[in-house]
């Protein structure tokens, strides 16, 4: 049997029904715009040192000197984090930005939180392996309907 003879799910309570088709396009673009939002204050820290942050320079020296990573990668995650939050969350340029966000929580995976292990708590890989998945997501679904890229009918 095929997967097209099956019939969605029917609601145990009928009235949840109504409620989820009603809400049920808003789903998408508040998964979109909660990550994008979640991206701003982890740039604003690396950029203008605020929320504890330390700003370029200083995040670009604890990169070098304990990450091993490029002082100038501080300057691009804080730039990838801030703008590319923005632009997630406002659904613009969604496709490039979200492999962009991509691509940096790879980085950090696997540059970072993967030899400290799974869990977030411990500063493991959990969070950014799931921040990474969702903007993989957005790269390859798009902005949808709720994004300015729908709005002005363009879309890369």
């Amino acid at each position: 049997m095929s997967l097209a003879n099956y019939s969605a799910a029917k609601p145990v309570v009928p009235l949840f029904a109504s409620i989820s088709s009603a809400l049920s396009p808003f789903a998408e673009p508040l998964v979109r715009v909660t990550a994008g939002l979640l991206l701003l204050p982890h740039g604003s820290q690396k950029l203008f040192g605020w929320f504890g942050g330390y700003g370029v320079e200083a995040t670009g020296q604890f990169f070098a000197t304990k990450l091993g990573l490029p002082a100038s990668l501080a300057l691009v995650a804080g730039l990838v984090e801030f703008f590319g939050g923005l632009m997630l969350a406002a659904g613009l340029l969604t496709r490039p930005v979200a492999a962009l966000v991509f691509g940096l929580m790879a980085v950090a995976v696997l540059q970072v939180h993967l030899p400290i292990g799974f869990f977030w708590t411990d500063g493991g890989f959990e969070y950014p392996l799931f921040w990474s998945i969702v903007a993989l997501s957005y790269a390859i679904r798009g902005g949808g309907r709720y994004s300015i890229d729908a709005l002005i009918g363009r879309e890369i």
